[in-house]
């Protein structure tokens, strides 16, 4: 029997920055992940892949459709789906071992397979895996999350499918159901529509990214129905029937309950997560499955603690991470913090849209008084010479101390535009402290100063 100070169940982001933070502060720490891969979701079906074959994509659709105007002439320009599912897999695995290496640099033991808790006393903490019997000082469940369905819809990776048969489908469907307009949903259905599919996007809510702020969703729904992708908003999915090789979509409108049918080759469902709990009894959870902890990341059961999707909340990798940090500083005996006001969120769709802090919606509904300061990025010379000027940047802030209470933008650049945002906001910063730090020219950056300086002269 091994003893540990740490032993983390799931290797994702959570749990294992978890478990490299924890050894850097001195501690024994094994982590445990039922795959031959750590990284999680993330890495093996999630961000990454999706983000490889978003960058594939949209290379492809641009080579075609946009550097003739650049004076860039391409003949005959082909896809070979093969070769570029086999670049994404490339990277995965590239990724995979990057995170064996740090493992190796810090002394972690990494464990493949199912971790099991087996005992739950205090000062007898202990897990089995493959065989073994690990006992620790304290457990750390990182065991994330899994795709959810409808009722009455099964997902059989075949056919009807969930974001990780859309990460490796072996042929462009003709025609592409999606339901789900969210994060996923958005990014997939780009993905596919730039390589050839006729997409559908099916949203029970009245926009899609209905998380974000209003007028941001509204300006992404307006790009991407130019780029091809069909929507049918405040629509719910009643039943899929299959016949043959192809799918029939039974849908109703949830205003008028008029219903329709849509002809699809492939069905991707992209209705949200659940959280992976099972197994864990003596773990108090909430009706959904999601682990209880306290402010400490600390489970009904003394010295067991659990982060990430599994515990709910924003079901992002960066919040996972910041998660894992935290018990590893906290069983160290650090005093770490992690403000959930401003994680950002982003959807890595042509343009992109990113928000952190507080949106239009909320401010109006708490009844804050707020300036909003805007700028155009076909203001913005980077931009417009790179012929990437669509979009915005939107800066909300406090009319009185003039602090920035949230910040969103939509345009090519606003998934690496928002950290700025993330930064300023971490630090408490008016629009006005923005507006007088230089940002080089020219540059995408001075979009988020220029919304600042226009919030900062509003009156």
């Amino acid at each position: 029997m091994t003893d540990y100070d740490l032993i983390i169940i799931g290797g994702g982001p959570g749990g294992y920055k978890c478990a490299i933070a924890a050894a850097k502060l001195g501690l024994k720490v094994a982590c445990i992940d039922k795959n031959s891969i750590f990284g999680g979701t993330c890495l093996r079906v999630g961000c990454i892949p999706s983000k490889a074959l978003l960058h594939s994509s949209y290379q492809y659709a641009s080579a075609k459709n946009n550097l003739s105007k650049l004076g860039i002439k391409v003949k005959d320009v082909s896809l070979d789906l093969r070769e570029m599912i086999g670049y994404k897999d490339a990277r995965v695995q590239e990724l995979g071992k990057g995170i064996e290496y740090l493992f190796n640099l810090y002394k972690i033991t990494n464990i493949n397979g199912l971790g099991k808790i087996t005992s739950f006393d205090q000062g007898n903490l202990e897990v089995s895996v493959e065989g073994k019997v690990l006992k620790a000082k304290n457990i750390v469940i990182a065991t994330g999350s899994d795709v959810s369905s409808l009722p009455g819809i099964d997902i059989d990776e075949k056919n009807i499918i969930s974001s990780t048969g859309a990460l490796s489908l072996t042929e462009v469907p003709k025609k592409l159901v999606v339901i789900g307009a969210g994060a996923i949903g958005l990014e997939m259905s780009s993905v596919w529509n730039r390589l050839g599919s006729e997409v559908t996007v099916v949203e029970f809510f009245d926009r899609i990214a209905a998380a974000m702020d209003g007028e941001l969703s509204k300006s992404l729904l307006s790009s991407l129905q130019k780029q091809g992708i069909k929507f049918l908003l405040s629509t719910k999915v009643e039943e899929i029937k299959q016949s043959n090789n192809s799918l029939s979509v039974k849908v109703c409108s949830v205003k008028d309950n008029q219903t329709n049918s849509i002809e699809a080759d492939k069905v991707l469902v992209a209705v949200g997560r659940k959280p992976c709990s099972e197994g864990l009894e003596k773990i108090e959870k909430d009706s959904r499955g999601f682990i209880q902890v306290n402010s400490r990341y600390e489970t009904n059961v003394k010295g067991i603690f659990a982060i990430g999707d599994v515990i709910g909340g924003a079901m992002l990798a960066h919040k996972a991470e910041e998660e894992g940090v935290a018990v590893a500083e906290i069983l160290a005996r650090q005093l770490p913090h992690v403000d959930y006001e401003i994680i950002p969120s982003v959807i890595y769709t042509h343009p992109a849209v990113s928000s952190i802090g507080k949106t239009e919606e909320e401010l109006k509904s708490a009844g804050r008084k707020y300036k909003v300061g805007k700028c155009q990025f076909a203001a913005n010379g980077r931009a417009k010479v790179t012929d990437d000027a669509e979009g915005f940047v939107k800066v909300l802030t406090c009319s009185k101390a003039d602090t920035i209470l949230g910040v969103h933008i939509i345009g090519t650049y606003a998934d690496t535009l928002i950290n700025e945002a993330a930064v300023a906001m971490a630090y408490g910063s008016a629009a006005e402290d923005i507006y007088r730090i230089c940002h080089s020219h020219p540059d995408i950056n001075e979009a988020f100063r220029d919304a600042c300086i226009d919030a900062f002269f509003k009156k």
